[in-house]
This record gives structure tokens, sequence and C-alpha cells, in this order.
């Protein structure tokens, strides 16, 4: 194609999709309609004709178009992505099907990938822990990229290795290096606490794991209890329908959750069965900041349908539905076109972080757990340290005096789980008990 050609190709559809990158533009520009399709395109031909016109070199505007794309996708929300054709091919092969993993849920904090650890899983055993921040993925920075790019780098072959350059509140940035490999998604497991209480700890709320918290509960009952701890803590993977399953086993009726769509129009309700319905007693459910999707649709529906109090963290804020559109050149852009909602109507997802997720009715903070604020300051501290990370070689075998090996750290008190025993504990009038009123 001539270089006029692609200056066209490239005009026509930059003109779209430069509007995240331009935007602020429109700040000095306050009399004309921000939304105003008109508007925003003689914009971006204004500032293609600025790059083909003055700058210093021949441009290639495929980069240019492909930059535009990302800068939209990424101005959006974490989830929408701009894929490359290969990305698209990748994608409609559902490769990442056949790859290996490090066993972890994804989400972002200040941009920067937040996780949360799956119980035995390689990510765990290389030493990772839920709430540590990945800032690098090999030399990848991961504010650089997107939520899709930053899943996919963790991908590889089985018995491949991925750098990690991890933050930690309370602790130095590290290189942990993961091995990938199989995992199993662990099964949700049931303990009892003094005082007849049963701890229901679930993992994921993948198809079936409904089924699986159902048969659990039933056999705290069979042992006598009548009050639950839900613990959804570090819960990011699942359906919106298991999620809807699992608050049914505690609520007789009425709606759950929602799926939105554009115009804020209701796209599908979920609501509750009553041949479900199994446990009446007390229930205090735990989030974290890494609950996210099908966990919030379960604390949610526990919170607005007054089934007993919701304790921790404000939840991460996640729970969408997306497409794929398929662009001329083979590479396309995979877009929010739904999200998930309460029966309010409330979206987990929203575009300011203050606001996304579920505001637990007691907030319990753990100390381990990063704001966004403390993540920029620990980057900004280390910038100059470490530029470009890579992983720390094995040192040289010398001899040397046997180090006396560190005692180990004694493990955080769990001032979440500690404050949910107290509710159930105490006075039976400062903890909701019902079906669902």
């Amino acid at each position: 194609m001539s270089y006029r050609g692609k200056f066209i190709l490239a005009l026509v559809s930059a003109a779209i999709a430069m509007y995240a990158i331009v935007g602020g533009l429109m700040a000095t520009q306050a009399q004309q309609p921000i939304n105003d399709a008109g508007t925003q395109i003689r914009i971006f031909e204004s500032v293609l004709l600025h790059i083909q016109n003055d700058y210093v070199d021949e441009p290639n505007l495929d980069k240019v178009r492909a930059g535009a794309l990302r800068g939209l996708a990424s101005g959006l929300d974490p989830y929408s992505s701009y894929l490359t054709a290969e990305q698209v091919k990748d994608y409609q092969a559902k490769k990442q099907n056949s790859l290996a993993g490090i066993g972890v849920g994804t989400s972002q904090i200040s941009g920067y990938l937040l996780i949360s650890v799956l119980k035995d899983s390689p990510a765990e055993k290389a030493g990772l822990k839920t709430s540590d921040v990945i800032e690098y993925i090999e030399n990848k920075a991961t504010h650089d990229i997107s939520l899709y790019e930053a899943r996919r780098l963790l991908l590889g072959e089985p018995g491949s290795k991925v750098n990690l350059r991890v933050l930690r509140a309370g602790a130095k940035p590290q290189i942990i290096t993961v091995t990938r490999g199989a995992y199993k998604i662990p099964e949700s497991e049931v303990r009892l606490e003094e005082g007849k209480i049963g701890v229901v700890k679930i993992y994921s709320l993948e198809n079936g794991e409904a089924n699986d918290i159902r048969n659990r509960v039933s056999e705290l009952q069979k042992q006598g209890v009548s009050k639950i701890i839900l613990d959804l803590r570090g819960v990011t993977l699942g359906a919106i329908s298991e999620g809807a399953d699992v608050a049914s086993i505690f609520i007789k009726d009425g709606n759950l959750a929602e799926i939105i769509g554009r115009d804020n129009k209701v796209a599908q309700t979920f609501a509750a069965d009553p041949k479900n319905f199994l446990f009446g007693g007390q229930v205090i459910t735990l989030i974290d900041s890494t609950t996210a999707g099908a966990g919030e649709v379960v604390a949610s529906a526990m919170l607005e349908r007054k089934r007993g109090e919701v304790v921790g963290e404000r939840s991460f804020g996640s729970g969408i539905e997306q497409q794929l559109f398929l662009l001329r050149g083979g590479d396309g852009l995979l877009l929010t076109t739904a999200k998930w909602a309460s029966a309010s109507g409330k979206t987990f997802l929203d575009d300011d972080r203050a606001s996304s997720g579920i505001m637990p009715s007691i907030e319990v903070k753990r100390p381990d757990t990063p704001e966004p604020l403390d993540v920029q300051d620990l980057v900004d501290q280390q910038e100059q340290q470490n530029q470009n990370p890579q992983p720390q070689a094995s040192p040289t075998a010398t001899p040397q005096t046997k180090a006396t090996p560190a005692p180990p750290k004694p493990m955080p008190e769990d001032l979440q789980l500690k404050k949910a025993l107290e509710l159930l504990r105490g006075n039976p009038q400062t903890v909701r008990a019902a079906g669902g009123e």
C-alpha cells in the first residue's frame, strides 16, 4: 500500500481510536461538546496532519494507529484491550487454554498488577502472596500494558519460568521466579470454631462450585452448626450464575444480581430459587480487596438482602461481559459490553476506583493490604535503584561460616476472621439473621 493510502486508512481508523489520547485537549476547548463525534474527528484530523507534515521522520502510520487504539482501550476500563492480529488468532483459537499458568487471580491497583494466590499453586510454592503487586513481568512494566497482556505474559509452556518483580507491603522489592505448571483450583473447605460456628472457605466460584458449597453447608448443619462464616476473600474466578446460586443457599427469595447493558438497561436478572435455600441461621461474610466478580455477587446479595454483616475491606470491583470486534487489518478490540451488578443495580466495576466494588458493613483492614498511593510510593522509591530489573543470579558458592537461620516470622493475626467470630459469639441482636427479609 502506498504512503498516501496508508495515511487515508489510518486517518479513518485513528479518528475514532485516538479519543482517549487526545481527550485532554478538550479541556482547552470547553466551547465544543466533549462527546460530539464530529468535533473529535476534526481534532484527530488536525493531529494526524501535524504528524504527516511536521514530524521529524516519516511516520509509521500503522504504529500510530495501533498506539491510538491501545490508548482508547486503556481509557475505558482495565479489561477492554486492543489486540494485535496475532493476539486475535490466539484468542479465537483459545490458545491460552493450552498454556500453563502460575495459579493467580489478577486485577489492578494504581495501574499495576494485583494478585490473589491460589492454594498449592506454582505461585504459592515460589513464595508469592495474596495482595502482592507485580511491577514487572520479565522486562515488561505492568503499568504500561493492559490487564489482558499481563495475563497473557504469565502464561507459557509447562515447566518454563517467568521472573516477576514483586512489591509487598512492609518489604523491599524482590524478584521471584515462578515455574509455570499445572495446578488445581481447591475445592471449598469447612472447619468448626468454638461455639459451633462453621467456617466455609471458598477459593473459586467456577461452574459446579455452588453444589459443592451446598454439600459443605449441609455437612455443617449435621454437626449442629447454627452460625456460619462465609469466607470469600481472594475469590476472583467464577460465573455470575454460580455466585447467585451460592447466595440462594442462604437467601429464600428475591433478586440477587443483574447484568447491566448499554444505557443502563437490565439485560438479565438472577433471582433466588426457594428450592435451593438451605441455611437460615446467622451468617457473616468476609471480603477483601481481592474479592471480585462472582464473589461480589454473593457479598452484595448478603448485604442488600440484610442477610448478615459483611466484614473486611472494599472488594476489588469486577464482573463484566466482553465481545471481540474485528478490524480490517486482522487486529481487534476486546470491549466490555455489559457489567455485573447487585440486585439494586449498582455495578461492581465503576469509573472511579474509590466507588468500585462492595463496601463492607463493618470495615476491618488487613495490615498487608496495599493502598493505591502506597503502591505508587513504592514504585517511585525504587525507580532509580532498578531501572531494568533482572532475575537475581545465584550467588557463587564460597567457603563461609554457616549462618544461623532466622526464626520464622509468626503468622499475622487474621483480624477480619477475629471480628466475625466476635460478632457471632456476642450479642445475637448485633448480628442479622433470617432468610432474606
